[in-house]
C-alpha cells in the first residue's frame, strides 16, 4: 500500500459509501478480480473535471466504464465523455451500467486501440485519462498532450505502481515504462505536474 493500512482504513471509512448502480459497479469488480480506480480516485476525477468546467473528457483505458461514470456526472447533460477499450464485452458492460446510471447519453463508446482513437479524434479535451497498458505510457505523451487544450488535464493513473517505482531491484518493463513516462511529464515543458500518492498514485498534469 502507498500509505499506511491505518490509513488506507480512515479515507475508505471517512469518505460517503457509494449508492445504488455504483456500489453494484464497484461489487462487480471486486468479484471479478477486475482492477478499478476505486472510489477515493473516482471522487477526485469528478472534482478535478468540475474544477476545470470540463465539457470534453476522453479516456484512454476505460475497462467497464467505473471511472467514466464520474467524468459523466461531471460534464453534466451536455458534455461528453469518450470511453475506449479493447475488448467489446467492456464497453458493452459499460454502457449497460451508465444506462442504467442514467448517463449513457453523454458517453461516446469507442472500441479498438485507445491512444489511436484518441489520435484519430476531432478536437481538444479538458480532460484525458490514460489507464492503459504501462508498457504503452510513454509513447502516449506524443497524442495526449497535442490532443489537451490550454489548461486542460493529463490524468494518469497506476504511477507509484504499488510502490515498485522506488524500489530499485524492480526493473520489469511495466516499471521501467512508468518510470520513463513519470521523467518525461516533469521534463516536458508544456506541463505542470504533480504526482498524489492517492491508492496506486496518481499524477495530474496542466498544460500550460
Amino acid at each position: 500500500m502507498i500509505v499506511t493500512e491505518e490509513v488506507g482504513r480512515y479515507l475508505s471509512e471517512i469518505a460517503p459509501e457509494s449508492e445504488g448502480v455504483l456500489a453494484e459497479m464497484e461489487a462487480y469488480g471486486a468479484e471479478r478480480g477486475f482492477p478499478l480506480i476505486g472510489p477515493l480516485v473516482g471522487r477526485m476525477l469528478g472534482l478535478l473535471a468540475r474544477s476545470v468546467k470540463a465539457e470534453r473528457v476522453f479516456e484512454c483505458g476505460s475497462g467497464y466504464g467505473y471511472s467514466a461514470w464520474w467524468f459523466a456526472e461531471a460534464v453534466g447533460p451536455k458534455g461528453e465523455v469518450f470511453l475506449t477499450d479493447l475488448d467489446e464485452g467492456n464497453l458493452a458492460t459499460a454502457r449497460e451500467f451508465l444506462s442504467r446510471g442514467g448517463l449513457d447519453g453523454r458517453c461516446r463508446f469507442l472500441q479498438g486501440d485507445a491512444v489511436g482513437k484518441l489520435a484519430e479524434s476531432y478536437g481538444t479535451y479538458d480532460v484525458i485519462l490514460v489507464d492503459i497498458d504501462k508498457e504503452g505510457y510513454p509513447g502516449s505523451l506524443e497524442v495526449t498532450v497535442p490532443k489537451l487544450r490550454s489548461g486542460g488535464l493529463l490524468i494518469t493513473d497506476n504511477v507509484l505502481w504499488s510502490g515498485r517505482v522506488a524500489d530499485e531491484k524492480e526493473a520489469d518493463e511495466s516499471t521501467e515504462a512508468i518510470r520513463e513516462y513519470t521523467r518525461r511529464l516533469y521534463a516536458n515543458e508544456e506541463l505542470e505536474t504533480i504526482i498524489l500518492p492517492l491508492r496506486d498514485g496518481v499524477a495530474v498534469a496542466r498544460k500550460k
